[in-house]
């Protein structure tokens, strides 16, 4: 039996808890699986569904058949001699996006981009020089926050070692344009069976002014 193109399978890397555990129920399973993998998915930065041991062996073998956990694909990762952290990714038709961690103290920020390119043509900011692209999916908003929390090799459940400790939505495009993946981008952030940030910590940035979730 041929495995399933990638666009076959859902990717469970943007869904929120209630999405994931409706997920659950419409193949069969307990909600509460949905806790368990997102745990997996979040805190321990697993992929791979035949290595999330505490799923049954005929949940781990459907999941592989139906499912995915699928965050951008990094192209290039520079890092300058302050801390800064920069990441050039590519998500789903081929566009890139880019991701900056910026350290100040025991402050770790990390902005993320909602869009390729933004449909706004504000006169301080590059991105909309080139025009609008496409929306990202709430996986590719959250999914950045995936790769960059995994490239500090800490696990994202130990808050006392935890590298990212704000994120702001200030990266390419207008996050209000794009509000519902965003929404559910930033309800994982907050999620504590995910990333567990407290709402102070997540903030959105809107043509000029910004807001805490």
């Amino acid at each position: 039996m041929s495995e399933p193109a990638l666009t076959d399978r859902v990717n469970l890397l943007g869904c929120t808890p209630e999405k994931l555990a409706a997920f659950f129920v419409s193949i069969g399973e307990k909600p509460f699986r949905a806790t368990q993998v997102l745990k997996w998915i979040h805190q321990q930065g697993v992929t791979d569904f035949t290595e999330m041991t505490n799923l049954a062996k005929p949940l781990r073998e459907k999941l592989v058949e139906i499912a995915e956990v699928r965050p951008p694909t990094i192209l290039f990762q520079g890092d300058s001699q302050d801390g800064t952290r920069k990441w050039l990714m590519e998500v789903d038709g081929g566009s890139s996006i880019e991701t900056v961690y910026i350290p100040d103290g025991d402050r770790g920020t990390l902005c993320v981009s909602s869009q390729v390119g933004c449909s706004l043509d504000c006169s301080f900011c590059a991105t909309g020089k080139q025009g609008f692209n496409k929306n990202l999916t709430p996986a590719e908003i959250i999914g950045q926050v995936f790769l960059a929390a995994k490239s500090f090799g800490l696990p994202v459940k130990d808050t006392e070692k935890r590298a990212i400790t704000n994120v702001v939505m200030m990266g390419m495009g207008e996050p209000l344009l794009n509000f519902e993946p965003v929404v559910d981008a930033m309800t994982l952030m907050m999620e504590d069976q995910a990333y567990g940030l407290s709402k102070r910590r997540v903030t959105l940035s809107t043509s000029g002014c910004g807001a805490s979730a």
